[in-house]
């Protein structure tokens, strides 16, 4: 495919958000756009892969799966924050599973060791090869970087910093929640959602739908304060919240009584929703062009949720969580019909919670992920470090 050839999938958007359309539906629908996204927008961009509390002492690691491959993060003996392709340079094996503590990378296959800045140590039997040193082999390594109490890999070793992109962002997470790097796995939430990822990732970003879809949401936030604004590669949704009684949960005792939201490009979300000190990270996997996963992780002042948080898990779970999945649903379904092309996007000027000027925001990224993978390679998808996505100016 080229841009000419593709020039349909760019038509509609406009730069002013009052005068643009959504993107078009066959990016929502069409495998070929699905499979350029996991090298060009998932490939080229920073992924959330955990707390810093997993990875703080040496030797601490975790797995993950970004854009399809495998990951591994691990800190070393010098404290030094790493990140591999979590394969064998032997015969490709999988050398660590889930998350713990270890001394050295030993492949459970044929134990070829590497220490734990990826340098290989020790191949069994190999006295006998021919130019073989262990010196000469190292794992894969991919970017890695703390930020904002959390852990982010990006497949392009060679990335800007999460940092230097997202501006900002650093700066309001310590201000609305300074508290973030003390916080504490308590829970995780998942789901298998019939959706493209950025059908979930619009329906965030905007709540020109809560009035009618989440009554007991609107009744939790103030939606008169709530205020979104784009910036670069994120936006930033704000609002007073539980400070009266609501039909969402319990907030008689919240000493968070804001509701702080950030989306970071291309599908990390970081909530600090009312009640005791709290992050809840949604982090948006895609599995194919219709299917998405979703998990929640709630990181609060303790691992045992109190009554009061176990109340608000049980509305997010129970109550949001089946009417945002609901309406997401239904979109694709409407999308994959010929009745939908593309629709036009709804935003007022003052940036409030019902505008959709976020998604506008949004879809320019991906566009421009998509015009920049044609660009760098026409006929086939682009390579992890053939795209690096370019920070938008702020539009609200």
């Amino acid at each position: 495919m080229t841009i000419q050839t593709c020039s349909h999938i760019f038509d509609g958007y406009h730069a002013d958000p009052a005068a643009s359309m959504s993107l078009h539906a066959d990016a929502y629908t069409r495998l070929e756009w699905f499979k350029r996204e996991q090298r060009s927008v998932f490939g080229a961009a920073w992924q959330w892969i955990g707390h810093v509390e997993k990875l703080r002492e040496p030797g601490s690691y975790v797995t993950a799966e970004i854009a399809g491959m495998p990951i591994a993060a691990v800190r070393d003996k010098d404290g030094q924050l790493r990140a591999f392709y979590n394969v064998c340079q032997h015969r490709a094996h999988q050398l660590l599973s889930g998350e713990g503590r270890v001394g050295a990378i030993v492949c459970p296959y044929h134990a070829w060791t590497y220490a734990l800045d990826g340098q290989l140590t020790v191949a069994r039997k190999t006295g006998d090869l021919v130019d073989f040193h262990t010196a000469d082999i190292c794992l894969d390594r991919i970017s890695i970087e703390e930020f904002g109490g959390f852990v982010f890999v990006n497949l392009d070793s060679n990335a800007v910093s999460l940092a230097e992109q997202a501006g900002g962002l650093g700066a309001e997470i310590a201000r609305w929640a300074p508290d973030v790097e003390q916080l504490t796995f308590a829970h995780r939430l998942t789901y298998e959602i019939d959706s493209n990822w950025k059908n979930v990732v619009d329906n965030f970003l905007e709540c020109y739908h809560c009035h009618i879809a989440h009554k007991d949401f609107v009744s939790l936030v103030d939606m008169d304060t709530y205020k979104v604004t784009t910036h670069g590669i994120y936006s930033s949704h704000m609002a007073e919240a539980g400070k009266t009684s609501n039909s969402a949960y319990d907030v008689s005792e919240a000493t968070v009584t804001d509701h702080a939201v950030w989306w970071l490009w291309p599908t990390t979300c970081l909530m600090r929703y009312p009640g005791r000190g709290n992050m809840i990270v949604l982090n948006i996997i895609p599995v194919g062009p219709g299917r998405t996963r979703e998990t929640y992780d709630f990181f609060l002042e303790d691992t045992d949720p109190n009554a009061a948080e176990l109340e608000s898990i049980r509305y997010l779970d129970e109550v949001l969580q089946v009417e945002d999945i609901a309406l997401v649903e239904s979109v694709q379904r409407g999308m994959q019909t010929p009745a939908f092309t593309q629709g036009r996007l709804v935003v007022d000027a003052a940036g409030s919670g019902l505008s959709e000027h976020a998604l506008h925001h949004f879809h320019g990224l991906v566009l421009d992920a998509y015009r920049a993978a044609l660009a760098a390679s026409p006929d086939q998808p682009a390579s992890p470090v053939a795209v690096q996505q370019q920070p938008r100016g702020a539009s609200r």
